[in-house]
């Protein structure tokens, strides 16, 4: 059974990402250091192997050696959700027994995608992974595994298992729609980092983002935040996290992170092919436009910016 219940599970919650070296291979010693290097900053809980974390460009051996690494790095002191999604169904089901025997707290899945599943194929798909396990299961809705609708949410909500759901969407509103109808026990997540003040103001328990890994500060600001009512403070945080995101992705959302994270002293290694790497003169310009933002902000207290 799950070691901490999922409704306990809340805060601000990194994406983590998965190192690779430069020959392209899983790094067991980048990955436990980064692991560590975040429970540090005092983040409330990881989620593995999910799209931020590459998990779909890395066999399911490499998976759950990610997963036995970072919960033995982790040690219990924060809890881990471990991302299982595979296209097929006996495959997640043998990655989420992996990650309940490892010590995970829940596992989470996109739905299966690729080929237009109907409802009640991805309705089986969640029923029988959730079946297979005690721990909990929390349904990660995102655009690019295709979203599934309110109603249809509704639904995997009376699969036994699934008790809670990582919301990547814009439409915010549909967190509050999910405490209202689906019950205040059925724990959300907000998945869009440029939103995060929104979902949690919305009704969100925590939030689970990519951006985590590089700047938690600002988001464990916004969490302390919106608990303690205050809006301002919250919406003055997202602002500045907002104009670092933007500026990361305009220039390369993976690699731009682990390329963000190595300036600060946090070695995340490499992306894994396709997404390729920065060559010595891009990274130059991107870290000289970074200084340019940080002139601009402004802003001191995080890391990212302090060291660069």
């Amino acid at each position: 059974m799950s070691r901490v219940p999922l409704k306990n599970i809340k805060g601000v919650i990194p994406a983590l990402v998965t190192c690779f070296d430069k020959n392209d291979d899983y790094d067991e010693g980048r990955q436990r250091k980064v692991t560590s290097y975040l429970i540090d900053r005092g983040v409330h809980g990881l989620y593995l192997t999910g799209s931020t974390g590459e998990g779909f460009l890395m066999t399911p051996d490499e998976r759950k050696k990610v997963v036995e690494d970072v919960i033995d790095e982790v040690k219990g002191r924060v809890p881990v959700i471990v991302h299982v999604g595979a296209i097929g169904t006996k495959i997640s089901i043998d990655l989420a027994k992996h990650a309940e025997k490892s010590g995970a707290d829940a596992i989470s899945s996109v739905p299966p995608f690729y080929w237009k599943f109907s409802e009640p194929q991805m309705f089986n798909y969640y029923r029988d992974i959730s079946g297979a396990v005690g721990i909990p299961m929390v349904v990660y809705n995102i655009a690019l595994a295709g979203a599934v609708g309110f109603n249809f949410i509704k639904t995997l909500a009376t699969i036994e298992g699934v008790q809670g759901i990582k919301y990547t969407l814009t439409s915010k509103f549909e967190i509050m729609r999910i405490k209202e109808e689906i019950g205040r026990d059925f724990v959300v997540y907000s998945g869009a980092d440029e939103m995060a003040m929104t979902g949690l103001s919305f009704g969100a328990d925590g939030i689970i983002g990519s951006f985590y890994n590089m700047i938690p500060e600002p988001f464990l600001d916004i969490y302390k935040a919106i608990q303690a009512g205050d809006l301002k403070t919250a919406q003055e945080k997202q602002r500045i996290a907002n104009a670092i995101i933007l500026y990361t992705l305009d220039r390369g959302f993976q690699v731009g992170i682990k390329a963000g994270m190595n300036w600060m002293g946090v070695d995340a290694g490499y992306c894994r092919e396709p997404f390729g790497r920065f060559d010595r003169e891009t990274e130059e310009r991107y870290h000289a436009e970074f200084r340019q933002l940080k002139a601009k902000l402004g802003v001191k207290g995080i890391p990212f910016l302090d060291k660069l």
